[in-house]
């Protein structure tokens, strides 16, 4: 008994060490969010605004859920001057349906981008060579995803808020839409991944190296995407939209990442099997960080959302085979219930982030922190594997 109440001291001394320091960093991001810039609002347009904005939209096979899109960025008013969808040879009949979209809005522009060069991941191809044909007169570039459901006034205030706070590059976070138990449970796990590495919505990174985007809505000045290549920095990147902010904020420009919630909605994934595959497979963001953020933001991760409630639960089974619990153990399981805590309490805070209206099983969001090793499982899977296929393309591994 003893032998192990010795050991049970040790191993706690050591995951004490492991975890306090990470608690700490994590405590010093949280506490930001009070102070972050408010969620961006749909605003009307006004006249200076003419003709601002070019948008690029990349799709490959998205027939089943590019519609809300064609739809809702045909309502965004004049500062819209051209809507060019790159497509990369869609079978599924996406080029007709935006054909249609033609008819009633001679904005929208379809072309392809075929033959992907080497080097090259499709994504980024696809809004390079949007950009590229897109018109030297308009001020802003904006990249959109096709399964994104864009309200009336998002490209007005995103401008607006764009030029009224000087940035150069600016992308938004969305609201979720969830449907299905399984996702209602694992996706808000797989997004607290982020928010654990990274400051909240809102909140200006001070170093280049963690700067955050999301390239579902991506808007930057003509100017700076041209001064800088275009999306050349980014081509080989599965998460181009992070590596190209960073390689934007680092050439000294104003980058900002904001909560889009208000204005922005999106159907990423069909189901938890779906997210736990396609999105878990970038959220590493490996390609956009140097080995050792990715060792660090590993070991952040398991430290303040994979080990608490393991351990809590380890302690809770193992406890009644002890006499006693040395001042270690009852330390370390304490930090671990503030973490599940902290846990439970960052539910309220990213509600609004989710549409859970349609959910079936909604009500398992509230359980999404049992979800969380398996979650930080997924990073670690992500972060030692380069993907081989993406949205029906294969690479080879390098």
């Amino acid at each position: 008994m003893q032998d192990a109440l010795s050991f049970a001291s040790a191993l706690s001394l050591l995951l004490l060490l492991i975890q306090l320091s990470a608690t700490a960093i994590l405590l010093s991001r949280l506490l930001k969010g009070p102070s972050r810039h408010p969620p961006i609002t749909p605003q009307n347009s006004t006249p200076e605004l003419l003709g601002c904005v070019s948008v690029v939209i990349p799709t490959l096979n998205e027939a089943l859920r590019i519609a809300p899109l064609l739809d809702g960025i045909s309502h965004q008013s004049y500062e819209v001057r051209e809507i060019i969808i790159v497509d990369s040879k869609s079978s599924d009949g996406t080029p007709e349906l935006v054909k249609t979209a033609q008819q009633k809005d001679p904005r929208f522009r379809l072309m392809s981008d075929d033959p992907l060069p080497t080097g090259w991941v499709g994504r980024p191809w696809a809004l390079h060579y949007g950009f590229l044909h897109t018109c030297e007169a308009s001020e802003w570039f904006l990249g959109m995803d096709a399964d994104i459901q864009p309200s009336p006034g998002l490209v007005a205030g995103l401008v607006k808020t764009a030029e009224t706070q000087g940035y150069d590059l600016v992308s938004l976070s969305p609201q979720f839409i969830l449907k299905y138990p399984g996702e209602c449970w694992l996706q808000p796990a797989l997004l607290m991944t982020l928010l654990y590495r990274f400051n909240p919505a809102g909140v200006n990174a001070q170093q280049s190296e963690r700067v955050m985007a999301n390239g579902q809505c991506y808007l930057c000045r003509r100017s700076v995407l041209k001064a800088v290549g275009g999306y050349t920095s980014a081509k080989g990147s599965f998460c181009d939209d992070v590596t190209l902010a960073r390689n934007i904020a680092a050439s000294g420009y104003k980058v900002g990442f904001l909560d889009g919630a208000k204005v922005l909605k999106v159907r990423m994934y069909e189901g938890a099997m779906e997210t736990w595959e396609q999105w878990g497979r970038s959220l590493d963001l490996k390609d956009a960080s140097s080995r050792a953020q990715v060792w660090g933001d590993l070991w952040l991760l398991t430290a303040v959302q994979g080990l608490p409630l393991v351990v809590v639960l380890i302690y809770l089974f193992f406890s009644p085979l002890l006499n006693t619990s040395p001042a270690p153990l009852l330390f370390l399981v304490v930090l671990n219930l503030f973490l599940l805590l902290i846990r439970f309490a960052m539910l309220f805070a990213i509600a609004p982030s989710y549409d859970r209206n349609q959910a079936k099983g909604g009500w398992l969001f509230w359980l999404s922190p049992l979800a969380d090793p398996i979650a930080v499982l997924r990073i670690y899977l992500s972060a030692f594997r380069t993907p081989k296929e993406w949205r029906g393309r294969k690479y080879s591994t390098q």
